[in-house]
């Protein structure tokens, strides 16, 4: 889609990472805009942050360098942070993944500029046409980013006459919501986590979900159990305690919860090599797919989009991805058993940690 850009070209991410994909990626883009193209890159100032701990300190150095290289060609580089100081303290951010380009093609989903996420980690994102480009390209707008309006004219029209899958956006930025104290005590509405609860509720027969770290706000906690005891099947594929080796804080997070979703009858999968897709499948007749994981980050802290759809044809990737997933030598299915071999230590740690799970 770079390459081949010549008006514009948009981009957000949580971080990138000074590897051979971040390299090829802003390498792309300079050339982009070395030959007349206007490029947007959008960047979330925490997620750099904390991408940073994958990098030594030269090629954060060298990371740094070329994305000043980028705003001296032109580039519109910027680096997200909320506008009130807890909010930044506390994580606030933007979490979306989005590229558009004028000519009326878009990527959405869930995956970072970092060898992690290319080579290790389960991934998930979708190639769109039609109108659905210029509704993301708005929401650009308030993730952070600039957005002329001439280019947001360019993508009135579809392009493409076959573009007629029916796709709901769900978005919000709870930072835009927020007063000066932040995620503290806020109790406003975030849209997304409203339509998951909706979705757990709608389920008769079976929810199937990954994220990176199950570590959901209590709201869906409530729904995803209430659905595991009416009956639903309720299977969640997340990440190893191993597959972030930089911290397991997340991985605490997520076990800490453990005992109530087992009880429930809830199916937990951790992968090892790591799973940072974000998917709902629900009766096989509902999916939505995007940036959204399941934490309290998502909730409180951090702007997310998903995208949702009854049609078949946006299902039916989901289901080869879950029937995949099933069969993956790489989930391992955590039931009592494995709980009962966890270390002193470990149980220790789950102890004292857990209760700060709104925070890792």
């Amino acid at each position: 889609m770079i390459q081949a850009a010549r008006r514009f070209l948009y981009a957000s991410t949580y971080y990138v990472e000074w590897d051979d994909y971040g390299i090829a990626f802003l390498d792309a883009v300079l050339d982009a805009q070395g030959r007349g193209v206007t490029v947007n890159l959008l960047i979330d100032g925490f997620g750099q942050q904390l991408g940073g701990v994958l990098m030594s300190v030269k090629a954060k150095t060298q990371l740094a360098a070329h994305l000043e290289l980028l705003r001296a060609a032109g580039a519109t580089v910027t680096v997200y942070r909320p506008p009130h100081l807890i909010q930044r303290r506390f994580g606030g951010g933007q979490h979306v993944k989005i590229q558009v380009s004028e000519q009326g093609d878009a990527i959405f989903g869930s995956s970072n500029i970092t060898r992690s996420s290319f080579e290790g980690w389960n991934e998930y994102s979708v190639a769109l046409r039609g109108p659905v480009a210029r509704l993301l390209l708005e929401s650009y707008r308030q993730l952070g980013g600039e957005v002329l309006d001439e280019h947001l004219a360019m993508l009135e029209a579809p392009r493409d006459a076959t573009a007629d899958l029916e796709l709901d956006y769900w978005f919000c930025n709870p930072n835009l919501h927020q007063g000066a104290y932040g995620p503290l005590g806020w109790r406003g509405r975030n849209v997304v986590t409203d339509r998951m609860v909706d979705m757990l509720n709608a389920a008769r027969q079976h929810i199937r979900l990954t994220c990176f770290y199950f570590k959901p706000v209590r709201v869906l906690v409530t729904a995803l159990v209430a659905a595991a005891r009416r009956g639903v099947t309720v299977e969640v594929y997340h990440s190893h305690r191993n597959a972030l080796p930089a911290t397991d804080l997340a991985w605490i997070a997520a076990a800490v919860g453990y005992q109530e979703l087992l009880a429930a009858g809830v199916r937990i999968y951790e992968n090892r090599r790591g799973e940072h897709s974000k998917i709902v499948l629900v009766d096989d007749n509902w999916v939505a797919f995007g940036s959204y994981n399941f934490e309290n980050a998502a909730h409180d802290r951090l702007a997310e989009a998903m995208l949702a759809t009854h049609d078949s044809r946006g299902i039916a990737p989901a289901q080869l991805i879950f029937a995949g997933l099933r069969s993956d030598p790489d989930n391992v299915l955590v039931d009592q058993e494995t709980i009962r071999r966890y270390s002193l230590g470990l149980r220790l740690r789950l102890a004292g940690l857990g209760r700060f799970k709104r925070w890792m």
